[in-house]
């Protein structure tokens, strides 16, 4: 009953009539499906920037976290990817991938709610956050990797560019809104009732996915051993160049996106000093750095070829991540021009990042055949994410020996190689479609 009445609310009918009348013919957002797909998803992204500042807030100022835990926390998220990334690939080729997502985005939100409650009982502690991290990198896994393959089966290949555009479009009003609105709810609630907010947007989700109507056809009956079928999707993406080309340069952003992960918020609390408030209206910048990505995508696409969009947002991302340790503690003689600068580089890394992502998603899938979608999908995530952890371990233990600032001038340094390699090394300056 109530997740009837949340569609109605949600798509009523005039903005459905305005919808058929106003988008162009050719247009994803003619189909209610990709409508409430949508819904969604912005949901599932405003509660991320919820989780992403919470998480690690909680670690840093009500577990006081050394630099090492924390490229620990990182290293607990990302390691799902490396252990269940490949078997996660042969469920969904088995699978219908909706009822996967929703039961991923189940897990998740049941992880979330276990830390408000283990902070009223008195019971939290670092164990127990990289216990959560693992589950919620464990559901990022199969729920992100369904959540792709489900997208293609809903608007085809053809509609691919354009839906991630819009996707990216919500992601950036999520990041202009949703950092301001975490910090703030976590200055003025605590960061464990803040992640309460998180789970609630999981609940409403899950019943409005249950209204999609669309029906993927059940993938036939394989007799093939599991690791046949994880060989043959290493196999795929190992004799396609531009996959195995894609894969390297994906995972070595991965390990040094992860490392930043891990250290980032503790250089913005205990080097540059700002709270949690701050930070959110800070990060509220980045947001727009996903906006402005967002709209340059598809011109910068046409321009360079989507190989070359790729490489834009890699120089893009590795010259923000170069400015990160150059932020000094007092800017001016002003903690606000500080925090100015760091929103700034926020707003950087983050469009770079969106500039990356965008057309690199949309090129391995148009280039894969629906019968290895999904492992290709999960070869490709567990490939280019496999070095994260080490990437959040290496981190981690450099803010640990040498400082936070050092630890983040050695990402730098690896960013600025990295851009180098793949507009030289690569091909990928020659790929327009």
């Amino acid at each position: 009953m109530f997740s009837n009445i949340l569609c109605e609310i949600t798509i009523p009918p005039f903005v459905a009539n305005w919808i058929r009348q106003r988008i162009p013919a050719e247009s994803v957002m003619r189909k209610a499906d990709f409508r409430r797909f949508w819904f969604s998803s912005i949901l599932a992204h405003f509660g991320a920037q919820i989780t992403l500042l919470a998480l690690p807030i909680c670690a840093v100022l009500m577990l006081h976290a050394t630099p090492a835990q924390m490229g620990t926390l990182a290293a607990f998220e990302s390691l799902p990817f490396l252990l269940f990334g490949l078997p996660s690939g042969v469920l969904l080729d088995r699978s219908r991938r909706l009822p996967v997502m929703m039961c991923s985005d189940a897990v998740v939100a049941t992880a979330l709610a276990t830390v408000p409650l283990a902070w009223w009982l008195d019971m939290l502690s670092i164990h127990w956050l990289y216990a959560v991290g693992f589950v919620i990198g464990a559901g990022h896994v199969v729920g992100g990797s369904a959540e792709q393959v489900f997208l293609t089966f809903l608007v085809g290949r053809d509609g691919l560019v354009d839906a991630q555009s819009k996707f990216a479009a919500t992601e950036s009003a999520a990041r202009v809104v949703g950092p301001g609105m975490a910090g703030g709810l976590i200055q003025l609630l605590g960061a464990p009732i803040a992640i309460l907010c998180n789970v609630a947007g999981f609940v409403v989700s899950l019943l409005n996915l249950r209204r999609i109507r669309a029906r993927e056809p059940q993938p036939p009956p394989s007799h093939a051993h599991p690791l046949r079928d994880i060989q043959e999707g290493l196999a795929f993406v190992w004799n396609q160049p531009l996959l195995r080309t894609l894969a390297w340069v994906s995972a070595c952003w991965h390990l040094l996106f992860y490392g930043y992960t891990a250290l980032h918020v503790l250089f913005a609390t205990r080097v540059l000093g700002m709270t949690p408030g701050t930070m959110g209206l800070a990060n509220m910048l980045g947001g727009l750095g996903v906006l402005a990505a967002s709209l340059l995508v598809k011109p910068l696409s046409r321009r360079f070829g989507t190989g070359g969009g790729i490489l834009v947002g890699l120089v893009v991302s590795a010259l923000g991540f170069a400015l990160v340790p150059a932020i000094p503690a007092s800017l001016f003689g002003s903690p606000a021009w500080t925090v100015a600068a760091y929103a700034i580089v926020v707003f950087w890394i983050d469009c770079g990042a969106t500039l990356f992502f965008v057309p690199y998603i949309a090129l391995r899938q148009r280039v894969t055949p629906d019968a290895v979608l999904g492992r290709m999908v999960a070869t490709m995530r567990a490939l280019t994410v496999a070095a994260a952890p080490l990437g959040a371990l290496l981190a981690g233990g450099l803010g640990e020996g040498l400082g936070v600032r050092t630890g983040l001038g050695c990402i730098a340094a690896g960013a600025l190689v990295l851009a180098v390699a793949g507009v030289s090394g690569t091909r990928l300056r020659h790929v327009k479609d």
